[in-house]
């Protein structure tokens, strides 16, 4: 029997939770179809450490407060499931867990949604399968029996680790706390660094998401040319301090430019590691400067902060970089991917996604009457795949469906 719906949402994840509500205010028919569990990506893709990039007064639905926490904390893995299973109780979300959808096709005037559980026609889908989809890992080292080689998003702890060093690569959020915590435990760890900007945590008593905010970054609608694939060097580990890469050398990790090739047992690395981290200081000096002139423009009263610019020494890694490690001889057994994912649509097969298997849409909605996208990295802007941003997409989302 092939169930009707007005729309249905796949993905119970924060945007499929987020366009629920929004749904729901518009009285609008409609289920939620979930392959795992509520938020599944939070439970068991995450190292066991993780906590969000942003406080909890800013990572959050506007219409629920993380309760629990101080707002000005940074939330654990375990409190942000727990605030989408509190959020999704709250709503009613009628989300079917366990239900894995096969094949979406076009018919006449609806969809027709395969899944392991039945069939289904609606006029209506919301694609909010989010950003972290597959995990990538470069082609440069093949199956080595004295290595393993894992996903940031396999991780979960240091004990999981052979003993030895550890080779971490990618210098965003994810690369960043890995990187630090093995280095708290003691691992030798040798870190890879690419491209990234390089916001402050806080800079003169406010956190660096009120400044993207009240400077009118979070609402960029594209990256600056040159920065599609740069990465943030940003999060909220130990309470939440600015990311330094020159403390993290001085602190015993080894940094290392991009990881470009490998070869008869030998690991070789791009010669722009003082490139890469001059670039994040412009990015990061860059903000103080935008904040001082907000300051002084809108004549505020916030404390001096002249030690923001203060840099330790550049330590000799970064003077004099390494270019080749031998992984034996260097004693590496492990290496952590944090590099990133790439999106699956394979089972939509309606005609809204390119050569490159990116989705076609403008603001999350697609040129196909009826499909919509969420989740998904500057979706309609920068704060897009944030917990706040996909709530704001949602509403304009479900906006177009209302007015359908």
């Amino acid at each position: 029997m092939v169930r009707n719906i007005n729309t249905l949402v796949i993905g119970a994840g924060q945007a499929g939770l987020a366009a629920s509500e929004h749904l729901f205010n518009h009285n609008i028919d409609h289920i939620i179809l979930e392959k795992d569990r509520i938020v599944e990506r939070w439970r068991t893709s995450r190292w066991d450490s993780l906590v969000a990039n942003g406080p909890a007064w800013h990572d959050r639905f506007p219409t629920l407060e993380f309760s629990e926490l101080n707002q000005d904390s940074f939330a654990s893995k375990e409190s942000v499931v727990r605030y989408f299973e509190k959020f999704a109780k709250k709503i009613n979300a009628p989300v079917y867990e366990n239900v894995n959808v096969l094949e979406v096709t076009k018919g006449n005037n609806f969809f027709l949604i395969k899944t392991s559980n039945g069939e289904y026609e609606a006029k209506n889908i919301i694609v909010a399968t989010g950003a972290f989809q597959v995990p990538v890992i470069p082609n440069i080292i093949p199956d080595h029996s004295k290595l393993d080689q894992l996903h940031s998003q396999s991780y979960k702890n240091p004990d999981q680790l052979k003993k030895g060093a550890v080779l971490v690569v990618g210098s965003g959020s994810s690369g960043s706390q890995i990187a630090e915590e093995l280095n708290r435990e003691k691992k030798e760890v040798y870190f890879s660094i690419g491209p990234h900007d390089r916001p402050p945590r806080r800079y003169r008593g406010k956190d660096n998401v009120w400044w993207l905010g009240v400077l009118g970054k979070w609402e960029a609608k594209t990256p600056n040319p040159g920065t599609q694939h740069v990465t943030i060097a940003v999060s909220g580990y130990d309470g939440g301090k600015t990311i330094d890469f020159r403390k993290f050398a001085n602190n015993g990790i080894t940094l290392l430019g991009m990881t470009k090739e490998y070869k008869n047992g030998n690991l070789y690395f791009e010669d722009d590691l003082k490139m890469n981290i001059k670039n994040g200081d412009k990015n990061y000096l860059g903000l103080l400067n935008e904040a001082d002139e907000y300051i002084k423009k809108n004549d505020l009263s916030l404390p001096e902060e002249p030690e923001a610019r203060n840099f330790v020494s550049d330590h000799s890694c970064i003077t004099s970089p390494i270019l080749k490690l031998n992984i034996e001889k260097i004693g590496i057994k492990s290496i952590i991917w944090a590099t990133g994912y790439k999106h699956d649509f394979n089972w939509l097969k309606v005609d809204v996604i390119d050569k490159g298997g990116k989705p076609i849409h403008q603001n999350g909605v697609a040129e196909t009457p009826g499909v919509y996208f969420l989740g998904l990295p500057w979706l309609s802007m920068r704060g897009s795949s944030f917990i706040w941003g996909v709530w704001k997409d949602a509403k304009y989302v479900v906006e177009h469906i209302a007015n359908r």
